[in-house]
């Protein structure tokens, strides 16, 4: 069955662990868990590269960074567009009778834009600014760096994520009175930092009452040069959770005005009689430190804080609701597919994901999920990893492996790649990784690291 519309919510840097449904002790996110309660949640949910550009490629495109070439985010040594002849899932959408639209951070290319991929209706993220300016608002504050601080300026419904909420209101409104069916996606630019929530979500936490994130006592030994190397960049060394609790609490703050954002958009779902025929999503395009493993931001890891994303779907009559899901998902690949074989389309050939509910139905098995990095503003660093239920293998091609057991050591602390206790679980992912490079066409297949991984040349 087709559903009449599709709703996409996807944030920035939004960690997997930070909603009330997920088990976070602190957070309120009573919208996106009722969202979750009315369909499903996906535990096991994973981008394809924890940075903007890369990922967000693959949801366009819906196949691996090693095949539309976009490897690393604007501004690096590696950055490349997409390359040519690739028809991205909005493309086929908008060929068979979709209104394509989108509202807010596009976040893929500066080259190719939303109108250029079937896009119809687009709400850049800018006009906000522009709006804000036009209300005789002050701007953005930008005092606290980096390190966010609260947008004094403008009460919450001034806010960015309030803007958006009202413009993909706007745009349901629209749909609503269409006979066409409806692709709307919302992107925010929250809760990437720097964190500004406005009052009260700016003080909504204490920053006393924040736990720390179970990554967070990591003394990085055993570990790549370049992690504490990305500590010393941002200033970061010695840190105590003292000093980050602050940060965290302001992140938190501004998820839980996202999900009143978010809140609004569902209820007008709701008022607008949409909500019976409507497929809801809500992911992130990858996650965040916030202040695990000693970090912020992301960049030169694979860690879960950053790679692990939050997945929910309601599509009533189609996902059972209440539905907890184990199921490995690829969410760039999978949501692509999902959104193109929802409306009822046949997918390009180039396309590399199942749809939600194949993988929800296990017509579709998965033992593990497979990632990829190449480096950053900071310099160029390649990285494939593989992780399995229990354990989680990471290639540094130019550094140290890393091999978590994720069983004993959730947090990802101990690096146990050299452990002669493991070596044939290490041994086993390092073939394991060796295939799905053949298999995809990975640009580090070639016959030294092939050798390299199934040989175990590395100490």
């Amino acid at each position: 069955m087709r559903p009449a519309h599709i709703l996409f919510i996807q944030a920035d840097q939004f960690r997997a662990d930070c909603l009330g449904a997920a088990g976070h002790p602190l957070v309120r996110t009573p919208h996106l868990d009722a969202l979750a309660a009315g369909g499903a949640r996906f535990e096991s949910a994973f981008c394809t590269s924890p940075v903007c550009v890369p990922t967000r490629n693959s949801l366009l495109y819906g196949c691996w960074p090693s095949r539309h070439g976009v490897v690393s985010n604007i501004g690096t040594e590696a950055h490349a567009e997409a390359r040519p002849g690739l028809r991205a899932f909005s493309q086929v959408l908008a060929d068979g009778g979709w209104q394509v639209a989108q509202v807010g951070k596009w976040g893929a290319s500066r080259v190719v834009q939303p109108a250029d991929l079937g896009f119809s209706h687009y709400r850049p993220l800018a006009e906000y600014d522009a709006w804000r300016a036009e209300a005789g608002l002050p701007p953005v504050p930008t005092a606290g760096g980096w390190w966010g601080e609260a947008d004094t300026g403008i009460s919450a419904a001034q806010s960015a994520p309030a803007w958006g909420a009202d413009r993909t209101i706007e745009l349901l409104t629209r749909a609503a009175a269409d006979d066409q069916p409806w692709f709307i996606r919302w992107d925010t630019n929250e809760p990437h930092l720097p964190c500004r929530p406005p009052e009260p979500f700016a003080s909504l936490y204490d920053p006393a009452t924040v736990p720390p994130w179970p990554s967070f006592a990591d003394g990085l030994a055993g570990k790549p040069y370049i992690q504490a190397q990305q500590r010393r960049t941002w200033g970061l060394e010695g840190w105590s959770w003292a000093e980050w609790a602050p940060i965290v609490a302001r992140y938190l703050g501004l998820i839980t005005h996202l999900d009143e954002q978010f809140g609004r958009v569902l209820a007008a779902l709701d008022e607008l009689g949409l909500a019976a025929d409507t497929l809801v999503i809500f992911s992130s395009d990858h996650g965040d430190t916030c202040g695990g493993h000693g970090m912020i931001d992301k960049h030169f890891i694979m860690y879960d804080d950053v790679w692990r994303v939050p997945l929910l779907a309601r599509w009533p009559g189609q996902i059972a609701a209440g539905t907890v899901s184990q199921a490995f998902v690829t969410t760039p690949l999978d949501l692509a597919a999902t959104f193109v074989e929802a409306a009822g389309l046949e997918l390009p050939d180039t396309f590399q994901g199942h749809g939600l509910p194949a993988l929800l139905a296990g017509a579709v098995e998965r033992d593990a999920v497979y990632g990829t990095y190449a480096g950053s503003q900071f310099g160029l660093y390649s990285q494939r990893a593989v992780r399995e239920r229990r354990y989680k293998y990471v290639w540094n091609p130019t550094a140290e492996d890393e091999f978590y057991d994720l069983e004993a050591d959730p947090g990802e602390l101990v690096n146990r790649a050299t452990d002669p206790a493991l070596a044939g679980e290490v041994a086993r992912l390092r073939a394991k990784l060796a295939d799905w490079l053949r298999a995809t066409g990975d640009p580090l297949d070639n016959a030294w690291n092939q050798t390299t991984l199934r040989e175990g040349r590395k100490e």
